[in-house]
């Protein structure tokens, strides 16, 4: 009796310290991503699509007014029907500042190792291979490279994928039910994603209710937010019906026609971008590849198509959000080849070795030794002038400047489009002429320049290093 009692209690020990171990991993990955994340924001390598548009967003829900992103003149829910920033807003009541972004998508991005690591131990991986798995998640380089690119709500529902897998395979049916809610919140993209992962849990995993919760649930947000919510706040429609130029002018008419028209389908598929991508995308997990058990891949699926047919190039790399809903069920077909010991690789050490070969090989951690250095000569400057801007009057700034002016109602950015006669919508014209940005070419941010020395409604009250701050004028 005290043998199996000594022996309980060193399983008990074995599993609080692996557990420990998560819980260091998830805590040191959180805090790395946080202040990488926060270092490009001050370094204003940040751009006002996508940081500064759910800032000024989420700051503008969190004042009661409406939330209309002004410089892309729309109410935000007409984007992707991301209703989740109201969730947010709150922590704008508390205090205004984009660091909540940074600090939530640091940390949703790295609690994904948690339920990566339940979901082992439950498929039967010894424990210091469930371990394994946890870092497999934490180093895949999208993980590091998506906290980069400024801030989608997507990456909140990374972690709630494997969580609600989880929950299902517990038969835990209320935490299931709300995590679907919770990612279906996050992004429209994300309903085709859920409703395949019903079909695998339907006809795969046999948790008959679960299933069928996420196909009807994906299956009817998919249908509400593109045909109802999306054209109500933006009569044109879903934007990203252009990536897919040739398959239809429309989310159905491109659903119709890859249907009932494959041959348009195979011809967008078989291209060198695509095996490129492909390549990538399954380079950090191939070792685990077995095709007994590709299984969870269904869920996969209609992302993975999306990302293949489109035309637009950031859909196929592992820097941008895109590729997101498929992490999840790449690291559960991981999980069942190790469980099944089919996987190349066995080893936790050889597991934890590939992983970092490959963080190593395709983390975009040298963007802080060049590119996001370009703007150091002008960084004093722009920081002097940002804070001459005392009020939450309406700018006009360049694109890497804006989400550090995103909290008032009226923000515009410097373009090649920019109409000059609208120049007395605002009280401050912000210019980095030396880092003219996305979309607006030195010529065009010289033209500005001279036209704003030379009106009589503005008067110049900063210069330095190329930047420039002009206020409008008290009458």
């Amino acid at each position: 009796m005290d043998q199996q009692l000594d022996s309980s209690n060193s399983t008990n020990d074995r599993v609080s310290s692996h557990a420990k171990t998560v819980g260091w991993l998830v805590g040191i990955h959180a805090a790395i991503l946080f202040l990488a994340s926060s270092i490009r924001h001050v370094l204003f390598q940040s751009a006002a699509f996508d940081l500064g548009y759910f800032d000024q967003a989420i700051y503008l829900i969190s004042r009661g007014q409406p939330p209309i992103v002004s410089f892309w003149g729309f109410h935000f829910l007409g984007g992707h029907a991301d209703w989740i920033l109201y969730l947010l807003a709150p922590l704008y009541k508390l205090y205004p500042s984009v660091f909540w972004l940074f600090a939530i998508q640091a940390l949703a991005l790295s609690l994904g190792a948690v339920p990566a690591w339940q979901l082992a131990k439950q498929a039967g991986l010894k424990p210091d291979q469930a371990v394994a798995i946890a870092l497999v998640y934490l180093l895949y380089p999208l993980v590091f490279n998506i906290n980069l690119f400024d801030f989608h709500p997507e990456v909140m529902a990374l972690p709630v994928f494997l969580a609600v897998v989880l929950a299902a395979r517990q038969q835990r049916t209320l935490w299931f039910t709300v995590g679907i809610i919770f990612i279906l919140g996050c992004r429209d993209a994300l309903s085709p994603t859920v409703a395949a992962m019903g079909l695998w849990l339907l006809l795969v995993e046999k948790k008959r209710l679960c299933g069928a919760i996420a196909l009807f649930a994906g299956t009817a947000w998919f249908l509400i937010a593109t045909q109802v919510l999306i054209p109500h706040f933006r009569p044109a429609g879903v934007e990203a019906v252009f990536r897919y130029a040739g398959l239809g002018d429309s989310v159905l008419e491109i659903v119709k026609n890859l249907i009932f028209q494959p041959g348009l389908v195979f011809s967008r598929l078989f291209t060198l971008p695509n095996l490129e991508y492909f390549c990538l995308l399954l380079a950090p997990v191939i070792w685990g590849f077995s095709f007994k058990h590709l299984a969870p891949f269904i869920a996969a699926v209609p992302q993975l198509a999306m990302n293949l047919l489109t035309l637009y190039q950031p859909q196929k790399d592992l820097v941008h959000q895109y590729s997101v809903p498929i992490v999840p069920f790449l690291l559960l077909v991981v999980i069942a080849a190790v469980a099944a010991k089919k996987s190349w690789i066995q080893s936790s050490r050889n597991i934890i070795l590939w992983s970092m070969i490959c963080f190593l090989a395709l983390a975009k951690f040298g963007y802080f030794g060049d590119r996001y250095l370009t703007k150091v000569d002008t960084w004093q400057a722009t920081r002097d002038a940002i804070a001459k801007i005392q009020t939450t009057e309406s700018v006009l700034t360049n694109p890497q400047t804006a989400p550090h002016l995103t909290h008032r109602s009226l923000v515009r950015l410097i373009s090649n489009e920019f109409n000059t006669a609208t120049l007395n919508d605002f009280n401050y014209v912000l210019l980095d002429v030396r880092h003219p940005g996305i979309g607006c070419s030195r010529s065009c941010i010289t033209q500005l320049l001279s036209q704003l020395q030379q009106s009589s409604a503005f008067q110049s009250t900063y210069q330095r290093d190329d930047v420039y701050l002009f206020t409008k004028k008290i009458l």
